[in-house]
């Protein structure tokens, strides 16, 4: 099995998730198992327990026992459970922090990822369009999320009932802020505070603690108006499909797209890709040989990748599966292609600067 290629910052929902796949290889010994023990990110649970997954896996002799937790408690999880043959971040800063708690030396494998998104109501998306904070393609109907006017919002505390438009939504009150899981635990909660500090920074990476100083006024303004904040990326994306809480969520691509590809009812949703974003690389640290067989599986498998779009996700090695999936998708409307959407990936920080930075938003001392 080829080892790990490949290479982010990213939940203190821990919900043990345990998967028993009967191998069907006609090579193994059918009175035993490969048993494959690890942790993933919560936002691929639904992933995990698909049928369908265990059953391509059960296939290759595999028996999965996983634990879901957040993203940057997992770092914690994984150093005090010797026994782990693997551990599946939703991106890259938590998995090398994993890697070097580990020991490890060698890359690990980046089988599928997810740009992080601005999720509305259609409404709110046209109030949006209607005072430049959004637009939308008028040959593809992809909507794109202006960091930039969204920044200069932050820094002027505008409110909704300033927007043109919004005064005959009741709902539409308070000041303008997108709605994050909490930084110090999740990691699209991260990856928005590292968002907002490369815009911040004249998009460019926040590399010193120069930088961090400058983007900490409004990177705790951002996180300060949000009030308390959820751990998972599940939880404020289940709150927003209720109609509870902000009108815009901060999260993952694949949440929506999986919903879509599905067939599930989307409603009036509008998935906005900011111009800067960041992508959530959901990077896989493999242990031991058995989490390197499942970490290869999940890169390599044609079925697994078919599998990957059909839960949202954009795998590494077959760029064009989830746009030849989505493509016929009319609400909401996907990026088949994200350069072509000129659809901007900031440079997150090192590990150092990003929990600065984190910091700095929660309101610690410097």
């Amino acid at each position: 099995m080829r080892r790990a290629l490949g290479v982010l910052a990213a939940l203190a929902l821990l919900g043990g998730v345990t998967y028993a796949l009967v191998p069907d290889d006609k090579k193994a010994d059918p009175t035993k198992t490969v048993t494959v023990t690890g942790l993933i990110g919560s936002e691929k649970r639904a992933f995990f327990e698909s049928p369908e997954v265990k059953a391509e896996l059960a296939k290759q002799g595999l028996e999965v026992h996983a634990d879901s937790t957040g993203s940057w408690t997992m770092s914690e999880q994984a150093k005090s459970s010797s026994g782990l043959d693997f551990a599946f971040p939703a991106s890259t800063a938590p998995a090398r922090e994993i890697q070097s708690k580990w020991g490890l030396q060698d890359s690990p494998l980046v089988p599928f990822y997810s740009p992080l998104v601005v999720v509305a109501h259609a409404p709110v998306a046209q109030i949006l369009k209607d005072n430049k904070l959004a637009v939308q393609d008028a040959t593809t109907g992809v909507w794109t999320f202006k960091m930039d006017e969204y920044v200069a919002a932050l820094k002027a505390a505008g409110k909704w009932q300033d927007l043109t438009g919004a005064q005959s939504h009741a709902e539409l009150s308070g000041p303008i802020f997108v709605t994050t899981t909490d930084p110090e635990s999740s990691s699209s909660g991260a990856l928005y505070i590292a968002l907002l500090s490369y815009v911040l920074n004249n998009n460019l990476v926040v590399s010193d603690d120069q930088g961090v100083e400058r983007a900490r006024p409004v990177l705790y303004q951002a996180t300060a108006l949000q009030g308390g904040q959820k751990s998972s990326s599940d939880e404020p994306f289940r709150d927003f499909l209720a109609g509870v809480g902000n009108p815009l969520i901060f999260g993952y691509e694949s949440q929506v797209a999986s919903m879509a590809v599905q067939g599930q009812p989307t409603g009036d949703m509008v998935v906005m890709y900011p111009d800067t974003t960041a992508y959530s690389d959901h990077t896989i640290i493999a242990r031991t040989e058995n989490g390197r067989k499942l970490a290869g599986l999940l890169q390599n498998d044609d079925t697994l990748r078919a599998l990957e779009v059909k839960y949202g996700f954009r795998p590494q090695a077959s760029s064009g599966a989830f746009a030849d999936r989505v493509k016929g998708i009319k609400q909401p409307v996907f990026a088949l292609d994200l350069n072509a959407a000129k659809v901007k990936q900031a440079t997150v920080p090192s590990l150092d600067n990003l929990l600065k930075l984190t910091k700095a938003a929660k309101g610690s001392p410097k």
